[in-house]
């Protein structure tokens, strides 16, 4: 499934991701990630879930470019 998440939503999970990877991942940051999925989640028809899960491949797997 692709979803055609907003740029600022994407830089968002990559800005955390970043952060997790080099310990300091801080609860302000996880929670404005959240608090974006959850919105993005609510303006479509699929659930916070989905949304995360869609997300998350999308910032930590990409698809490799053509």
């Amino acid at each position: 499934m692709s979803i055609d998440f907003p740029a600022d939503l994407i830089e968002l999970e990559r800005s955390a991701w970043a952060a997790a990877q080099r310990g300091e991942l801080t609860p302000d940051l996880a929670a404005a990630v959240q608090a974006g999925i959850t919105a993005f989640a609510e303006a479509s028809p699929l659930d916070r879930y989905t949304v995360e899960m869609a997300l998350k491949r999308t910032v930590r797997h990409p698809e490799p470019s053509a």
